[in-house]
């Protein structure tokens, strides 16, 4: 009788959902992506996307909280209206308390006794060592592999927005700084990417300037893209069961799946405590069927890794388009235990395969468990890169926005080597890139793997520089050689450095040169764009608690962001205002 009674005073009462839909943004207008929304006292949540719109569904006389870290929650009541268009304040007060989930590593909130647990425990990442200023009179030669990857980025993302402690190995200052797009120009000679330098004073230290080398890599149109040969190689293991991890990669495949044509085959291979295929090679324009393939995929078992790339690489080997873009693309937590399982094996077995011809891209995603150490490694020696997947907004960004950079290389063994000269620089130090280093002798070796560059991609390096003759805390000197001289022959005395570039097409064996000089005269002002780079260079130095910053901390990591913040059309450089922001009021947070 009771039921009856509240069915009747619903319909009575006319009590029904309805889609609410609105924008959220910062009290400059600005668009607030990644906000979480939920109907209070509910299971019913949503999400802004990069836009910051969203769309959930409600009843009139309940309400909407919208949280975010670093923002005031916010609560609204709904009523008659379907558009609900919200602003948010900025949070500057200290948090009481925060919830992290995880496994070990006890962590103290600062000023209590309340003791929380670092989720990143059981995350893996590989060692990084700052690299060091080098005397130039000893090691004038400075020579490394571009990096195009950017999961270090977004993966320091989701832990300020989780409010999770940052491993010191987990800053990686070059995908930082690669993740943004910067104002470089297209090339327009035979080469397939232009060259962009400038050299400006230091902002965190009076003695010291900067070099910054940029690469931008030709925009090739979607249509002109050759075909393309696609392995989908999906982790579908029990660790993969979570949320952020399988339920996300099905629907960021879904987003790449939008970007595919008639001409291009797609095929699906998964693997967790063996290995199988899901999705014999299909047309492109088979969207409903990839996407019906993609839906019956659900989480168990161990993780066989490696008898997974051997049948994916196998597909795309079986079904290689000559000329064309045939690529594995694997999707996991990085969580192999099954088989081949060691960073070694698993580096030996993509190398012996990247002879096919055949490129991989490594997409991580999830938390707890995530080992980034793993997928940076295959990518590195797959001739491919790496990103990570924290939310819908960056899988639309890796695999739409950007699908031709993230899945067609235009030049591959991409090496950069700065020659500086002694008459104007005593010492240097390369800003990032410790994983990516090469002898010198590697340069010219055809033979020696480097990165690849994708279509519109930039790449951006850094070298802060001590002039020649000033004295520094940082420089230790060492005595003259015996046997060999140590003097400049004067001849280039208004050279800075000459950095030279190395790279193959896609199918070439044989490396191809490009070269530039920079002159003492080009010193100037920071470019906006450049402002914005040292404000990320200077916020990876305090997340590593590097020497380098030189004391210099997260205020003027705001103030060179905001001066570089530039017309930001896409809102990237002012959710990296943010984050620096919430990062602040995580001072909370120390290691036990």
């Amino acid at each position: 009788m009771r039921l009856f009674y509240v069915l009747f005073l619903m319909v009575c009462l006319n009590v029904q959902a309805k889609t609410i839909t609105g924008k959220v943004t910062d009290t400059e207008g600005l668009p607030l992506p990644g906000v979480n929304i939920i109907v209070k006292g509910t299971t019913t949540a949503s999400q802004t996307d990069f836009d910051g719109k969203y769309s959930i569904e409600a009843k009139e006389g309940e309400i909407l909280v919208f949280s975010f870290v670093g923002l005031k929650t916010k609560e609204v009541k709904i009523g008659k209206n379907s558009v609900m268009n919200i602003t948010m304040l900025a949070d500057t007060s200290s948090l009481d308390e925060v919830i992290i989930t995880g496994y070990s590593a006890e962590m103290k909130i600062r000023g209590t006794s309340n003791i929380q647990t670092s989720v990143t425990a059981n995350e893996s990442y590989n060692k990084r060592e700052d690299n060091q200023f080098k005397l130039v009179k000893a090691s004038p030669l400075s020579t490394f592999s571009i990096d195009v990857d950017k999961a270090g980025y977004s993966n320091i993302r989701r832990m300020i927005n989780n409010g999770i402690q940052i491993p010191k190995d987990a800053v990686k200052i070059e995908e930082m700084i690669n993740y943004f797009n910067y104002d470089y120009k297209q090339p327009t000679g035979k080469h397939p990417f232009s060259i962009q330098t400038e050299y400006a004073q230091t902002p965190w230290n009076s003695d010291t300037k900067l070099v910054k080398i940029g690469l931008q890599g030709k925009t090739i149109p979607l249509e002109n893209v050759p075909a393309s040969n696609l392995v989908f190689l999906l982790d579908v293991s029990g660790s993969m069961g979570q949320q952020n991890k399988l339920p996300l990669l099905k629907s960021a495949f879904k987003l790449l799946t939008n970007n595919l044509r008639e001409q291009d085959k797609i095929s699906i291979v998964v693997y967790a405590g063996s290995s199988g295929v899901v999705l014999e090679p299909t047309s492109g324009d088979q969207k409903t069927k990839i996407e019906e393939a993609l839906d019956k995929l659900s989480a168990g078992g161990s993780t066989a890794g490696g008898e997974g790339i051997e049948l994916a690489y196998k597909i795309a080997k079986d079904n290689f388009i000559k000329n064309g873009n045939n690529r594995v693309i694997l999707a996991t937590d990085g969580d192999f235990n099954v088989g081949l399982s060691s960073d070694k094996a698993m580096e030996d077995l993509i190398k012996e395969k990247r002879e096919s011809g055949i490129f991989l891209t490594a997409l991580g995603f999830g938390m707890g468990n995530y080992k980034d150490s793993k997928l940076e490694s295959l990518a590195q020696t797959g001739n491919g890169n790496h990103a990570y997947i924290d939310s819908m907004q960056e899988a639309q960004r890796v695999l739409e926005t950007e699908f031709g950079g993230t899945l067609y290389t235009i030049a591959k063994d991409v090496k950069i080597q700065v020659e500086f000269n002694p008459d104007n620089v005593e010492a240097f130090r390369l800003i990032g890139y410790e994983n990516r280093l090469l002898n010198d002798e590697d340069f010219k070796d055809d033979e020696k793997d480097a990165g690849e560059l994708g279509s519109g991609h930039n790449v951006t390096a850094v070298y802060e520089i001590i002039p020649a003759g000033v004295k520094s805390k940082f420089l230790k000197d060492i005595d003259d050689y015996k046997y060999s001289k140590q003097v400049s022959t004067g001849n280039n005395s208004g050279e800075l450095l000459t950095v030279k570039f190395r790279y193959k097409e896609p199918d070439g064996k044989k490396s191809k040169l490009m070269e530039e000089i920079i002159y003492t005269s080009s010193e100037k002002e920071l470019s906006e764009d450049f402002n914005f780079i040292t404000a990320i260079a200077l916020f990876g130095m305090n997340l590593r608690d590097s020497e380098f910053s030189n004391g210099k901390e997260i205020p003027l990591v705001l103030s060179l962001a905001e001066k570089g913040r530039g017309k930001d059309n896409e809102g990237y450089r002012a959710e990296f205002i943010r984050l620096v922001k919430s990062y602040e009021n995580m001072d909370y947070l120390t290691e036990e």
